[in-house]
């Protein structure tokens, strides 16, 4: 409240939870050096699709509106330029940003000869009715039925007569891996009905046999002593517990759920914040070449 203005629109109330420390040992092992940074940017131009049909695995983030879904595709697209890079709209509205479904491919570089997935990027999760990314729209981009640069309208999803729908999708347009991309600070936040809305998405998605990660973003924030050395991500008791709860919260294994930092107000990339965006980006090929195989078995 300021001077007169007894006006009160909106109260958010945090508690200030204890850190918890450091563990004595990491509980997931990460090598920091240049070298396995140079490693996994070498795995990652290494992968290939294990279907003739697809060239590059195509990865949708979905998530609450400014969880950083878009901030962490201008992160990944930064380590691969070698300069942070902000393509893709980013801030803090409280509505979603992200109005259109983007399809975003990642030039090569940082001697990366190719980049062998992209990122899809949707409109934000919100509680309300009619607002945020819809679960029909959802199904469509899953199915491959939308096209990059289709305008999302939360109170109709698209219709099978719009010029941006896609009437015979084949793999190479489907959805390979869903991440959901949650801000670790608003872990212990989320509404039982965002849970719920995550509830849907999840049933949706497994019913396509589509692979799901979890993307735990802004861990610096969450913690200082991980904000005072990004080194410190496995060792941390508070980055752990919230793994554990986002993991209990949405239904996925522990090692589904993966913690990064994006690059938000650095002017120049650093290895430690790579490698766990790599890691990352790992991860989710990983998943996405678990889906082919499904696709591989069902044949046999």
């Amino acid at each position: 409240m300021h001077g007169n203005d007894l006006q009160l629109t909106e109260c958010e109330v945090y508690r200030v939870e204890d850190c918890g420390g450091l563990m004595e040992k990491p509980w997931r092992s990460v090598q920091w050096n240049y070298e396995r940074k140079a490693a996994l940017l070498s795995t990652i131009s290494g992968w290939k699709p294990s279907v003739s049909s697809v060239k590059q695995a195509r990865i949708l983030l979905v998530g609450p509106v400014g969880a950083g879904k878009s901030s962490f595709y201008n992160s990944i697209n930064s380590v691969f330029k070698g300069y942070v890079s902000m393509q893709a709209n980013t801030g803090t509205a409280g509505t979603s940003l992200t109005t259109q479904f983007r399809t975003y491919y990642i030039k090569p570089g940082s001697g990366v000869n190719q980049v062998p997935f992209t990122l899809c990027d949707s409109m934000g999760l919100e509680e309300g009715v009619n607002t945020g990314l819809d679960v029909d729209d959802f199904a469509s981009i899953l199915k491959g039925h939308i096209k990059d640069r289709y305008q999302f309208n939360s109170s109709m999803p698209i219709q099978p007569d719009s010029p941006h729908f896609n009437k015979s999708p084949g793999l190479k347009d489907k959805i390979h891996c869903v991440v959901y991309v949650i801000d670790i600070c608003k872990v212990k936040l989320l509404s039982d009905k965002m849970i719920d809305k995550f509830g849907v998405f999840r049933r949706k998605t497994n019913q396509l046999g589509i692979p799901q990660l979890v993307l735990l973003t802004k861990v610096d924030e969450a913690c200082p002593l991980v904000a005072e050395d990004l080194k410190n991500i496995y060792q941390s008791h508070y980055i752990n517990r919230m793994m554990q709860e986002v993991s209990t919260q949405l239904g996925v294994s522990l090692s589904a759920v993966v913690p990064v930092k994006n690059y938000c107000q650095e002017l120049e990339i650093d290895s430690q914040t790579d490698i766990l965006l790599l890691n990352a980006v790992v991860q989710m090929l990983r998943a996405a070449e678990g889906f082919f195989d499904d696709l591989y078995n069902a044949e046999e």
